[in-house]
């Protein structure tokens, strides 16, 4: 019997300790929510940054409730664990594309009005991002072009009128004339 109510009591601990992290993750995720619209963050990015807050509380919430009922740190201990896993595999395109971008940043290759093809893509660079690169098709439409995609594709480019190469050598007027002509054929 005396075992049974020493089990009884961590449960019961549990359970509160899940009520504390619900009323924590309540307020908190009103706290975000008013902070992101203060800051003027755009309404889906509040929706999900409330959620966001609110979902990760609980889930902590349950497995600090857990390991309290089952007497055993462990249970937390795996559930981070497994937590962190999932959520590095989710993200890891996105860390992909946003190394890729640090390089197509860093590398200069691309430059803003160049055009470029590649892929059965093709347009005019309007924005180089850290995480995507804005293109404007020919028909007018504004492709969003992930920055892995650039970096590990062969992208043929067209320099912008008036942008020399880096590192290019002054040409004389009968060289640039060539230079130009042959760009426009192009």
């Amino acid at each position: 019997m005396r075992v049974w109510l020493e089990n009884a009591a961590y449960v019961a601990a549990g359970v509160v300790a899940f009520v504390l992290f619900w009323v924590a993750a309540r307020t908190l995720r009103d706290l975000v929510g008013r902070w992101l619209v203060r800051h003027h963050v755009e309404a889906d990015a509040v929706v999900l940054g409330r959620r966001a807050v609110y979902v990760t509380l609980l889930l902590v919430g349950a497995l600090v409730a857990l390991s309290f009922a089952f007497q055993s740190g462990n249970v937390t201990i795996a559930g981070v664990v497994v937590a962190t896993v999932v959520a590095s595999l989710g993200v890891q395109d996105v860390l992909k594309n946003y190394v890729s971008g640090y390089y197509v940043l860093l590398e200069r290759h691309l430059h803003v009005g160049d055009a470029v093809e590649f892929d059965r893509v093709s347009g005019v660079i309007e924005d180089i991002r850290l995480r995507v690169t804005l293109l404007r098709a020919p028909d007018g439409s504004l492709v969003v072009v992930p920055n892995t995609q650039l970096f590990n594709s062969v992208v043929a480019v067209k320099r912008s009128a008036g942008r020399p190469r880096r590192g290019a050598r002054s040409l004389g007027k009968r060289s640039q004339d060539h230079a130009a002509e042959s760009l426009e054929s192009a």
